[in-house]
């Protein structure tokens, strides 16, 4: 039997400003919470890097969201970046990273409509270790496949209560999505609509680029564009991929908001899956086809990455 991976939790609570921290040792969730028994609940995921929290503010506004589509109310912002602060710090103290390249931290904020018959939801956050696999996806990249997901793109719009648009804690069906791909041979997947149409992965949104050579008259000129499938269209919207276009487009890309099909993956000059824990991962493989070229990948992921390094 392994061990558990080393956690910090801290529960928001009005009596303690900072937070409250527990031992994530001994039991602290009700049985009858509805988060456990029903998965009725949002959540976000966020990394810190050096002690660092990453692009909080574009969580916290994507968590309220999803909490106001499920009709939760959760404490305020600010205490919920003092619990932040206080499960980073507590967490590097404990479980200090062996070297500055490690030193990452998954932070986790997590709301429930709390127990079941009584008023109030249950919320905290957790600190752990970043996945050894996720850095080890930065570097060397994933093989995908592409997984019907069972909606048409207009399922959001038409049926709200779907939840399509919210980062909820119901991930069972993104989990065995997951499962379902590792058992066909590939690390990942792509959800597509049953009209066709490019949504996302279980855990990140996609990204596809092109390269293109054009003259402007005083000579040639190259032009990369970056373009994620329309946020329109029942994905959740990524604070990964809001942050990176806003630093490609500093950096005199062109932007780019689908519709796309399947073809338009393959046809690319580079893909890539981004999530805020993994980052950008490049894929390499979908449905078993190369996508691009090993130099073009590596190139594109390259220049993408110095862009992400420099956001907050």
């Amino acid at each position: 039997m392994t061990s558990p991976a080393p956690t910090v939790l801290v529960f928001l609570d009005p009596a303690f400003e900072n937070g409250r921290i527990v031992d994530p040792s001994q039991p602290q969730l009700m049985a009858t919470d509805l988060g456990a028994t029903r998965g009725d609940g949002v959540f976000e995921s966020l990394l810190a890097v050096e002690g660092r929290a990453r692009k909080v503010q574009a969580h916290l506004n994507r968590l309220g969201t999803s909490a106001e589509a499920l009709d939760l109310v959760i404490p305020a912002q600010d205490a919920w970046r003092r619990a932040i602060d206080t499960a980073i710090t507590e967490f590097r103290s404990t479980h200090p990273a062996p070297t500055p390249a490690e030193d990452e931290v998954v932070v986790k904020l997590l709301v429930t409509r709390g127990v079941e018959g009584a008023a109030g939801s249950t919320c905290w956050v957790q600190a752990s270790p970043s996945p050894a696999g996720s850095r080890r996806q930065r570097e060397t990249g994933i093989d995908v496949v592409l997984l019907d997901r069972g909606f048409d793109t207009d399922a959001g719009e038409r049926a709200p209560w779907l939840l399509l648009g919210a980062k909820t804690l119901s991930y069972a069906v993104n989990m065995a999505a997951l499962r379902y791909a590792h058992k066909q041979g590939a690390d990942d997947a792509i959800f597509t609509s049953t009209d066709g149409r490019v949504l996302e992965g279980p855990t990140s949104t996609v990204l596809l680029a092109h390269l293109e050579t054009a003259d402007d008259g005083t000579g040639s000129k190259t032009i990369r564009r970056l373009i994620t499938p329309q946020l329109d269209s029942g994905i959740l919207p990524g604070t990964s991929q809001g942050a990176l276009f806003a630093a490609a487009k500093a950096a005199g890309w062109e932007l780019g908001y689908g519709p796309l099909v399947p073809q338009d993956l393959f046809d690319a000059d580079a893909v890539w899956l981004i999530s805020s824990i993994r980052l950008i991962a490049p894929v390499n493989h979908i449905n078993g086809r190369e996508i691009g070229t090993v130099a073009m990948r590596k190139q594109l992921t390259a220049e993408l990455n110095e862009l992400f390094a420099g956001i907050e």
